[in-house]
């Protein structure tokens, strides 16, 4: 949940949560309906007779209801709704589309009447399918005062010191979750390599905290994925897996306790390498056949030691057999070698997608020269020989973007910049925000560097930047890392 704080039932808090979560569901699916269905079509006229009713009631209270977004989150009368699994897709689809169409605030007024619903929703489908818009926020108000629609008013977004207070704390909740996960499994390695028993509740509070953290703030989290420290990679790569399977699993519309299992799954993926010698772990150059063949032991390992931790605590079966399948491929032609025909579970799928992207995009003793984000996530998707699920690489692509976070691009403008996060208009893909490091006179800014949204767009309908290619950082002397924390 995003408002872990209920309040008590009967205060104004309660009634604007539960009715102004009515009041966003009726608007989607009334939205959904529209566009599905013709406007007569008694579907669609069903659902604008209970968006109209949510509305009524919302109104009981007031003359006014103030539907506004902030950040990643919808406060209604400035109490901000609650964010569940089971409203989650309503809710993110409809932030989407009031975002597309330039829309912070949308006020409702006394005496609105089904049509003004009708036509307001009309034009949010119209403006928000339009690719080419340079101006959708003044489009959205053009189309309604055609429509003569004077009880709903939509006002810009506004970029305050409280929305940038507000995402500087989730960048610090982040980092904190991030390094806490780290130092858990740093932790569970060096008690496994040594012998020693290990605190499973730990590790449990470890992934309940990046669980949360991605379904209360998904970005501040995924983006440190970026941050690769090529000393600590054993444990990087563990936390990293860990939250990108936790996305993807939010993204397929899994619960909280199923995303807790595949939280422990991605983080526990690798513990078995704690039993393969570190020379063999660390060597920097290609290993020999016997070497090879001790790596590949350690889904076996992993097993062993996961089935060790069940004798002092509950660890999830799903955890053990993720360690022994996360190698496979969806062909069965990795290792362990299957012994008789079999599917790869879910969660296994998922975290061999997270493993193979964070493990190919980072430096490590014998890749000291990482492959490109973009790169890596191409192979991924067209190669069938990498044996990863098609489906799943493709919602890690809509979860990270064309370009992922830490890309470093050259601009049209000749600038170079690295990828800040992903766009958040769907349709636009390969248009991320950015931050420029070096501008368009070859100086180097500090970091943070100047933050920019590639889909904005000048007064003649052309973008102001766009990506020319991808380039190496260190080409540059820039380090990634130090324009995303």
């Amino acid at each position: 949940m995003i408002d872990q704080a209920a309040a008590p039932p009967g205060t104004d808090d309660a009634f604007f949560r539960q009715a102004g979560r009515s009041l966003l569901l009726a608007m989607y699916a009334a939205l959904r309906s529209l566009k599905l269905y013709p406007v007569e079509n008694a579907t669609a006229q069903k659902s604008l007779d209970d968006l109209q009713a949510s509305a009524v009631a919302l109104l009981a209270r007031g003359d006014e209801v103030e539907v506004r977004l902030s950040g990643e989150f919808i406060f209604v009368n400035g109490t901000r709704l609650r964010l569940e699994l089971d409203n989650f897709a309503s809710f993110s689809h409809l932030h989407t589309v009031l975002k597309t169409c330039e829309i912070g605030v949308l006020l409702v007024q006394q005496g609105i009447e089904r049509k003004d619903w009708q036509i307001f929703l009309g034009v949010l489908l119209a403006v928000s399918a339009r690719t080419d818009a340079p101006e959708r926020y003044a489009e959205v108000r053009d189309r309604l005062d055609r429509g003569g629609v004077t009880r709903i008013l939509v006002e810009p977004p506004l970029e305050t010191e409280e929305l940038k207070a507000e995402a500087e704390h989730a960048k610090e909740v982040a980092k904190r979750t991030y390094s806490h996960g780290v130092a858990v499994t740093k932790e569970v390695i060096n008690s496994v390599r040594l012998g020693r028993t290990t605190s499973v509740a730990r590790v449990k509070r470890a992934v309940q905290a990046i669980v949360d953290q991605v379904l209360n703030n998904e970005t501040s989290l995924v983006g440190l994925t970026a941050i690769r420290d090529y000393d600590e990679y054993t444990f990087t790569h563990s936390v990293n897996v860990c939250i990108l399977s936790v996305a993807l699993g939010k993204k397929l519309g899994l619960t909280r306790l199923q995303l807790y299992d595949l939280g422990l799954a991605g983080l526990m993926h690798d513990v078995g390498k704690a039993r393969i010698p570190i020379d063999v772990l660390n060597k920097s150059s290609g290993l020999d056949e016997n070497e090879w063949r001790l790596m590949q032991t350690h889904p076996w390992c992993g097993v062993l030691t996961l089935f060790a931790m069940r004798g002092h605590s509950d660890v999830p079966y799903r955890a053990v057999i993720v360690a022994h399948e996360h190698h496979m491929k969806t062909d069965l032609t990795g290792y362990p070698k299957a012994i008789r025909p079999r599917q790869m579970g879910i969660y296994s799928r998922i975290c061999a997608v997270a493993d193979g992207y964070d493990a190919a995009t980072s430096r490590r003793t014998y890749q000291t020269v990482p492959i490109q984000p973009d790169a890596v996530l191409r192979e991924m998707w067209e190669n069938p020989r990498r044996g990863y699920d098609a489906v799943l690489v493709k919602a890690l692509i809509n979860l990270i973007g064309v370009y992922p976070v830490g890309t470093c691009v050259i601009l049209d403008t000749f600038e170079v910049a690295i990828v800040s996060g992903a766009s958040q208009d769907q349709n636009n893909l390969n248009r991320p925000r950015v931050r420029i490091c070096i501008d368009v006179n070859g100086g180097i800014l500090p970091s943070p560097g100047q933050e920019e949204d590639l889909v904005e767009k000048g007064p003649d309908g052309s973008y102001l930047r766009s990506i020319v290619k991808v380039t190496n950082p260190d080409r540059y002397g820039l380090t990634a890392g130090h324009y995303l924390v």
